[in-house]
């Protein structure tokens, strides 16, 4: 059966239409919340703003950069963070400002300090415990494999004990 370029398209699935037209308004108020500011004066300006919001974290959401999260804190980080570049501040002072706001959780990659050293520990901590535990698992293992036999004597004592006697 052919297709006639004249007749209509089929129609979509009721279902279907119906999600589209709840979820095309979520999608839309979570472009406008993450919207970028178009306007900047230099190329350079906008090339700051884009690798700092990609830098800081969203203290709200924890995982995700101010870039991605539709938080209202991020929006306002967002909008600090055009404001100063806009006004000439380097990325080093807008990040020290979001530190002393925030403190160092908001960079997506802390730097190396005493207060943040169990964050860089914690995945090598994690690991050397994960094969500390496989380790005696093993051994374990290998122990109860290599127990001996019961002798005769023993044999003789574990029936009477069966036994009763």
């Amino acid at each position: 059966m052919s297709h006639c370029p004249h007749q209509p398209l089929r129609r979509l699935p009721l279902w279907l239409a119906a999600l589209v037209a709840w979820l095309l308004p979520a999608g839309l108020a979570m472009a406008v919340a993450i919207g970028e500011p178009i306007e900047f004066e230099t190329e350079a300006q906008q090339r700051q703003y884009q690798t700092l919001v990609r830098e800081l974290r969203c203290t709200v959401c924890q995982s995700e950069t101010i870039h991605e999260s539709n938080a209202e804190l991020a929006a306002d980080m967002r909008r600090r963070v055009y404001q100063m570049t806009l006004d000439g501040h380097d990325g080093d002072a807008i990040v020290d400002f979001m530190v002393a706001r925030y403190g160092d959780y908001v960079r997506y990659r802390p730097p190396v300090q005493a207060n943040t050293a169990v964050l860089w520990a914690s995945p090598f901590l994690l690991a050397l415990i994960g094969a500390g535990f496989w380790w005696q698992i093993i051994r374990g293992r290998r122990q109860m494999a290599q127990r001996p036999e019961f002798t005769e004597q023993e044999r003789a004592a574990l029936k009477r004990l069966n036994r009763g006697e």
